[in-house]
């Protein structure tokens, strides 16, 4: 996320979630093994399209589970994600303070969980578009042997804030949370996406849902053997 929402320190989502995920762990697939990190610990600058340099953390993301098991062939799998030093100052101080504890404590007696009154106070994820700039950067770069050959393929789509503010009211993380979803939902009760069983989305025919994406307000890109390293 390369937007800037002029707010000292907010989340783009839940609070409670957005924080708990920040703070867990880091963990990645390599070599048929999953291994662990501190968290955000591994890091570095990746140079993302339209955007520039951001320095990007080494995160675990559930979806890795799914990706390394419908697609055993994979070597290598990460999930990265970009934080201003600003951002992580706040979110070190509220580690400090005791207000990420997810444990419920005794104040005036009575229980509180401090992570739910700390996002009780904390800006509301749904009134940050108005004034929020900048745009998001998501893609995924997959590298590998095609045709005998090494080859790196990089697809992306960038979502401008305003952008997302002017059709719907709400922010670009929003936006690229909730399109997707809406598509799938779509191509379900349409059913493009239907087979008995339980189902992740790289289990089926990506193509309606890459066509939908380009009709849907997120149209990607392609970019071959490129580097995002700096």
């Amino acid at each position: 996320n390369a937007g800037d929402h002029h707010k000292a320190f907010a989340t783009n989502f839940n609070p409670e979630i957005n924080i708990r995920e920040i703070t867990q762990r880091g963990k990645y697939f390599e070599d048929g093994e999953w291994k662990e990190t501190d968290p955000l610990s591994v890091h570095k600058p990746l140079n993302y399209p339209n955007v520039g340099p951001r320095e990007s953390y080494l995160m675990y993301h559930e979806e890795l589970e799914s990706l390394t098991k419908n697609f055993p062939t994979i070597k290598r799998a990460r999930f990265w994600m970009t934080f201003g030093q600003e951002y992580l100052t706040h979110l070190r101080v509220i580690q400090n303070i005791g207000m990420s504890r997810i444990d419920p404590i005794m104040y005036n007696g009575q229980e509180i969980v401090p992570i739910q009154f700390l996002k009780a106070v904390l800006p509301n994820p749904g009134d940050l578009g108005e004034n929020y700039t900048g745009e998001t950067s998501i893609g995924c770069r997959i590298s590998g042997i095609k045709d005998g050959k090494e080859m790196t393929y990089y697809v992306y789509n960038n979502c401008s804030h305003q952008a997302a503010y002017q059709e719907t009211g709400a922010q670009g993380v929003s936006y690229t949370t909730g399109v997707p979803a809406m598509i799938g939902a779509k191509l379900f009760m349409q059913g493009v996406w239907k087979k008995p069983g339980v189902w992740n989305v790289e289990e089926f025919d990506p193509d309606p849902f890459m066509k939908e994406l380009n009709e849907q307000g997120l149209p990607w890109h392609e970019l071959f053997n490129i580097d995002l390293e700096l």
